[in-house]
């Protein structure tokens, strides 16, 4: 991307959000660019400098946004699994930032919009769940150091199983609007974590 000037980053910026939010509210096929003109007080030709690929350049880079969103969203608890608080506390986190959002992923609606015809939409998920697994197989690591969770685990295999849960509670929220199949996933992958950590305790 090219530099830009600190007015032109925010009005950038402006757009970008101004897209996202309507996208969240009516979904991707409703949302058109003149909303967005509208909603951002932007003229179509600075629309067009700033994403000069029209629609698909500005909904690859609210499929970006809000990828980024997913993670800040969890955040300061996701920096942080270093204790069964610390753990607790993230799963709540999850619950409810899924609970506010909704049936409606925004993420997963834009992504399935530009489908194969936009490079990099499916890389953007992608990247997403590396950095998710990554973070979540770090709190694993912390808890193995402290020796609450026994070493026989592979952290990252561990983090993929507890995303894969997350991801599948989410799809199945996103049918019926319940977040009973998201708790459940992670309670039960926790309750997996925890009793690594008693087996590691009996052994000692």
């Amino acid at each position: 991307m090219r530099t830009l000037t600190r007015k032109g980053a925010a009005t950038r910026q402006r757009i970008l959000e101004g897209a996202a939010a309507l996208i969240r509210e009516h979904g991707v096929a409703a949302t058109t660019l003149d909303d967005v003109l509208s909603e951002t007080a932007t003229s179509k030709s600075q629309l067009f400098h700033y994403f000069p690929g029209g629609r698909e350049e500005l909904l690859l880079a609210v499929a970006r946004f809000e990828a980024g969103r997913v993670l800040e969203d969890q955040r300061p608890q996701l920096d942080d699994l270093s204790s069964w608080p610390a753990w607790d506390a993230w799963r709540d986190k999850v619950v409810d930032r899924y609970r506010r959002q909704g049936r409606l992923c925004p993420l997963n609606s834009v992504t399935s919009h530009l489908g194969d015809r936009t490079p990099g939409a499916q890389a953007v998920v992608t990247e997403l769940m590396r950095r998710w697994q990554a973070e979540i197989a770090t709190g694993v690591r912390r808890m193995q150091d402290a020796g609450q969770i026994g070493q026989g685990l592979d952290p990252d295999r561990t983090a993929a199983a507890i995303l894969a849960g997350i991801q599948g509670g989410v799809l199945i929220q996103m049918s019926t609007g319940r977040t009973t199949h998201l708790e459940a996933s992670l309670d039960q992958s926790l309750a997996y974590l925890k009793d690594s950590a008693r087996q590691v305790c009996d052994r000692r």
